[in-house]
């Protein structure tokens, strides 16, 4: 399709993720929220092994050829790691009222069937809140700010499942935020000091 965005088709462990946001410019477009999503369809049972390439590359063939889509969803995160698919510094598609003004986070899973308390819904869902976290640290964006895909006032889903409770999220990511900068601040205070710091080196 003419104008489609492209896929990124990287993953990432979540550490490996947030060294990736943090390599990346936002110069042309700049997301002011972050939308969360489930896939349903493909479900958790559905994908033993987690999402694949070729599952990322399926889903590409899917929102290009058959929806007729530009971009779909910036990220799609599994209970091993997280996908990049449409680049994060472009706008894409997932939520017809917020497109253009925040990130797409698919989730894999049916959080109205399957838990998201434990099992390989838990591991999804500190996958996820790593993820938010990391782009609300780079982007200087409010975990407060962040909307679940049901409230979305043009949206007829009920996304993204029962189970996922919205103020849970925020506290989570508000919490990996804090815990991260206060290891940021741990490891500057181990640094050695520099010779101009310290006072002069002694040479003898």
């Amino acid at each position: 399709m003419a104008g489609w965005k492209g896929t990124v088709d990287q993953a990432f462990t979540p550490e490996a993720f947030d060294r990736y946001c943090h390599t990346l410019q936002w110069t042309t477009w700049r997301p002011s929220f972050i939308v969360l999503h489930n896939t349903q369809i493909p479900s958790l049972a559905s994908r033993p092994q987690g999402l694949t390439l070729d599952h990322i590359r399926g889903l590409a063939e899917f929102y290009r050829d058959t929806q007729g889509w530009r971009a779909g969803p910036h990220l799609f995160v599994d209970d091993r790691q997280i996908w990049v698919f449409t680049p994060l510094t472009v706008s894409g598609t997932h939520s017809p009222s917020w497109n253009k003004l925040a990130l797409g986070v698919e989730m894999l899973g049916d959080y109205d069937t399957e838990s998201f308390t434990e099992g390989r819904g838990l591991a999804v869902r500190r996958n996820a809140i790593a993820a938010i976290a990391s782009l609300c640290g780079v982007l200087g964006i409010d975990p407060q700010t962040l909307r679940l895909h049901r409230e979305d006032p043009l949206t007829t889903h009920a996304c993204p499942g029962r189970q996922v409770k919205k103020l849970e999220i925020i506290q989570a990511v508000s919490d990996l935020l804090v815990q991260r900068h206060a290891g940021e601040h741990a490891v500057m205070a181990e640094a050695p000091a520099s010779p101009s710091m310290a006072g002069p080196a002694v040479v003898g």
